[in-house]
């Protein structure tokens, strides 16, 4: 059997460590050709020395001391991101980086007719139109590794689309899904950053604790599965062991259980369409004893709301709210805002941004930036 050859842009990251977990499972079926990381040069030394990638890769210079490993050295700049995904050895294409910086890879790889398996929300959130279209013109696929959109994907295997009535993403609530607005503008980084289920990077944690993230799953699905925003729910699970279900015209329903381990979603994406066994928890149901579901409370958490009318208007402003939302996190990470402000940043920047209905790459990365600098100074 051949080796399917991996590229993992982002190795470092929560997404990237495990699915390093799930390749040395596989050791006879999984090949590490490339790997890359932003600067963490000490942990991408440590893959390098035991996964032998032939390319590794900081997209941040760093001095030539911190930039050698084990049988080589790292390459150094923005620009590596794209010479891995597009690199000839490699098969599929793990995109993990965090934020919009994980667009122009993914478009490189799909391209180049190689299949990418999706971890960065933003890239399709930012950039659907592009994305699918790219796949569309060179066959490839775009796989998903987020738990919610990998149990769509599951439950929609064997089905048509044209069957589908409605998508239901589950959300665990994050830390403060009980915590009142006082209680959350008053909440540290360090709560926030405490999620009940799931341990992951501290944008996406922060994203979760807002509901952004869920908000992000909906853009996300409706570009990968073809279903307009309108029939996306989003429910709170606070169990986290549903993972999303599917709603079919003739009232079926279809859900897919699991105990939250991000390396099962993982796994099958790189080895769709087989089910190799592993070592993971088994769910146990009677264990479990109950499911709860809630709806979300867009009061308490706007920026589920916010997510719902970008998603809905389509066109530039995901994009613009996506890069609003990565500074307003990264402004209460760094303790300059409260946790409520960025919601409130993300909405005044929506507000300010003249919407566009198609915008090609480079307008879409003018947005960006336009938006970044308005998040700053809102």
């Amino acid at each position: 059997m051949n080796k399917t050859r991996i590229a993992i842009l982002g190795s470092t990251g929560s997404i990237g460590r495990q699915t390093l977990d799930v390749a040395a499972w596989f050791p006879d079926r999984i090949e590490v050709v490339a790997l890359t990381a932003r600067t963490d040069a000490g942990r991408l030394r440590e893959q390098a020395a035991q996964h032998r990638p032939r390319f590794a890769a900081l997209t941040h210079p760093l001095p030539d001391a911190d930039r050698t490993y084990p049988g080589g050295a790292f390459l150094a700049g923005p620009e590596r991101l794209v010479e891995a995904a597009e690199h000839p050895d490699v098969d599929l294409v793990i995109v993990a980086v965090v934020g919009t910086a994980g667009l122009e890879p993914a478009l490189a790889a799909l391209r180049a007719g190689k299949n990418v398996a999706l971890a960065t929300k933003e890239a399709l959130v930012v950039g659907g139109h592009l994305m699918t279209s790219a796949a569309r013109a060179s066959g490839a696929q775009i796989l998903p590794i987020d738990s919610e959109h990998s149990a769509i994907w599951q439950c929609l295997r064997g089905n048509e689309l044209s069957s589908v009535e409605k998508l239901v993403l589950t959300a665990s609530g994050g830390p403060f899904v009980d915590r009142t607005h006082a209680e959350m503008a008053a909440a540290t980084v360090e709560s926030a950053l405490d999620h009940p289920t799931w341990r992951m990077g501290g944008k996406i944690t922060i994203d979760s604790a807002t509901l952004m993230n869920k908000g992000l799953e909906v853009i996300e699905a409706r570009w990968l599965f073809e279903i307009p925003a309108d029939r996306i729910e989003v429910v709170v699970h606070r169990q986290s062991i549903i993972h999303s279900l599917v709603y079919f015209s003739d009232s079926s329903v279809m859900a897919q259980l699991g105990e939250p381990d991000m390396r099962l979603p993982i796994q099958y994406a790189l080895f769709y369409p087989d089910r190799p066994p592993n070592s993971l928890p088994r769910l146990d149901l009677v264990q479990s004893r109950q499911l709860t579901f809630e709806a979300p409370d867009t009061a308490r958490f706007p920026a589920l709301a916010l997510a719902f009318a970008a998603a809905k208007a389509g066109g530039s402003l995901p994009a613009v709210m996506s890069a609003a939302n990565e500074v307003a996190v990264d402004l209460f990470l760094q303790g300059r805002i409260p946790f409520t402000g960025i919601a409130d940043r993300v909405s005044t920047v929506m507000e300010r941004h003249a919407w566009q209905p198609d915008p090609p790459l480079d307008v879409l990365l003018e947005l960006d930036s336009w938006a970044r600098r308005a998040a700053w100074e809102a």
